[in-house]
């Protein structure tokens, strides 16, 4: 799936160029052709990447982290933060972050390095380095050296945010582990929070590019330099470079997180995130990526080519790029008639395997064996796809026998455990097969509706319409023509928040005996519906 927009003849790209839940995006480029890597968090497989040839048309490329990581029973909105992705002397080189607690006032975070000769691999074990602060970034200087930064986590700090900076380290590919002290790069400005760190050498100076404000309506890019790598930064005297802060109409919020890459011709452009709020205040999507053109002023200091400091939602493109492509839609379908699952599919902490989620148990159906509760940490056995449209349409088709009211199978909208609405077929005594419409709203769980009872025993229909913040469910049984609605239109704006973005997956749970039971799925259809609104 393409997942960007491009207005036709206009010679322009449309931001976001990553729809949905794509957050803290690292761009840079490898030969001729451009990537952008960006957090996965809970959801598996890891760290992103999308590709490009020409910073318009940007497709998903690959996921790094297939069994590198162990994320059961992780909390929410920890897990993999902020991937580094760099390309340095024949090697693709990743960084990330597993957070395993983030319980205040501590941050168990650990930051790992693996390399690869190609961006598919095969990738390197897994390489510790620390769990001093979270967002590590690798830079690789004219010299060969490398060095490794990272926010820095001070949990005596008694107010507000406790990332208390950027330290610097160096790292010993040859030895495979850092070296020497870490030592306090940059203490950060006002704006506070400041993570997210880049070093990239520019005539003669160090630039150190790092997010500040919070990820939230505060979010910023800040820009330090230095003649020397170990400083002392000064700080752009027009701080901050990019923001939404000051503009809450903007429809590109949350602006922050930026990373830099120069194209062959010599322009320059910096990927960062952002949110587009439904109703203006709520952020379904998640936290997106966006593409800004930037230059270099008269006194050095980075710019927006359009002027100001707010993002752009069209940014003209690079001057040697031409784009014919009218628009690539965000729809994706799944038949399960291929060998194996197609690549948009995520799963929640454990890996996709044919223990539970199986294409070869039933021909031309994915039969997922029955997992834990809805909000377990550990084994929630889900399959999903991020939503990139303000408006969409999911259907699928599900055959299940249920025997107990402790059996369900469905389809569901998951922004994570303590929030989520869920369509499933399930078991009611002295009723037998029913429907149930549950939801958990802020941690706040409720059944909508009494059960309704299905007349059939085979296949039955489930569907969500979503238009803005209302969201609807709809069934059928056995082939019928006609959708009925389950429930009400119900306000889906607190399918936001947090730091990832709403799913639309099929589940498979079993309370009563773990893997007692299975659901065999025949399809999956996602239609995205004017993406622009």
């Amino acid at each position: 799936m393409t997942t960007n927009e491009i207005t036709a003849g206009a010679g322009v790209i449309q931001n976001p160029i990553l729809p949905g839940f794509n957050p803290d995006p690292c761009l840079f480029r490898a030969g001729d052709l451009y990537y952008i890597a960006v957090s996965s968090f809970e959801w598996l497989p890891g760290v992103r990447v999308y590709v490009s040839s020409n910073l318009a048309e940007w497709e998903h490329c690959t996921d790094i982290l297939t069994h590198q990581v162990d994320l059961r029973g992780n909390p929410k909105n920890c897990s993999i933060w902020a991937p580094q992705l760099s390309y340095h002397d024949g090697l693709f080189y990743l960084l990330y972050t597993d957070v395993k607690s983030t319980k205040r006032p501590f941050k168990d975070c650990h930051n790992y390095l693996i390399s690869a000769p190609s961006i598919h691999g095969p990738w390197s074990e897994p390489i510790y380095l620390n769990s001093s602060g979270f967002d590590p970034s690798l830079f690789h200087d004219d010299d060969g050296r490398k060095w490794l930064l990272n926010c820095l986590w001070d949990y005596r700090i008694t107010e507000g945010n406790k990332s208390s900076g950027i330290v610097i380290q160096e790292f010993d590919p040859r030895l495979g582990r850092l070296v020497g002290e870490p030592r306090k790069l940059f203490d950060g400005t006002s704006l506070k929070k400041t993570e997210a760190p880049h070093i990239y050498k520019h005539n003669g100076y160090y630039y150190l590019i790092t997010a500040e404000g919070g990820t939230g309506s505060g979010h910023a890019v800040t820009v330090a330099r230095s003649k020397e790598l170990p400083g002392p930064y000064e700080v752009d005297p027009l701080n901050p470079m990019l923001t939404s802060r000051h503009d809450p109409e903007l429809p590109l919020q949350c602006a922050g997180h930026g990373s830099l890459v120069q194209t062959p011709g010599g322009e320059w452009y910096m990927a960062h995130l952002c949110t587009r709020p439904v109703d203006g205040q709520y952020a379904i999507l998640g936290r997106e990526t966006a593409l800004q053109q930037v230059y270099w002023d008269e006194h050095g200091w980075l710019r927006l080519s359009a002027g100001g400091n707010v993002p752009q939602l069209k940014v003209p493109l690079p001057g040697d790029v031409s784009v014919t492509t009218k628009g690539m839609s965000t729809d994706f379908e799944d038949d399960f008639a291929g060998p194996g699952l197609k690549k948009n599919w995520n799963t929640l902490r454990i890996p996709a395997d044919e223990s539970w989620c199986s294409l070869a148990a039933r021909k031309g159906y994915l039969r997922i064996q029955a997992g834990e509760s809805v909000q377990s940490l550990f084994r929630h056995h889900v399959l999903a796809i991020r939503q990139t449209d303000k408006s969409f349409r999911a259907e699928t088709r599900v055959e299940f026998s249920p025997v107990s009211y402790l059996q369900m199978a469905g389809l569901m909208l998951y922004l994570n455990e303590d929030n989520y609405r869920y369509a499933c077929v399930s078991h009611e005594e002295g009723r037998g097969k029913v429907l149930r419409l549950m939801c958990c709203e802020r941690d706040e769980f409720e059944l909508e509706l009494n059960a309704v009872e299905l007349r059939g025993t085979g296949a039955v229909d489930l569907a969500v319409d979503v238009h803005g913040t209302d969201g609807r469910f709809f069934y059928r049984e056995d082939d019928e023509e006609t959708w009925r609605p389950l429930g009400m239109t119900r306000n889906m704006g607190f399918l936001s928040g947090g730091f990832t973005g709403n799913f639309i997956g099929i589940a498979a749970h079993d309370m009563n005996r773990f893997g007692g039971c299975y659901a065999d799925f025949a399809y999956f259809r996602y239609q995205g519906r004017d993406r622009q609104s």
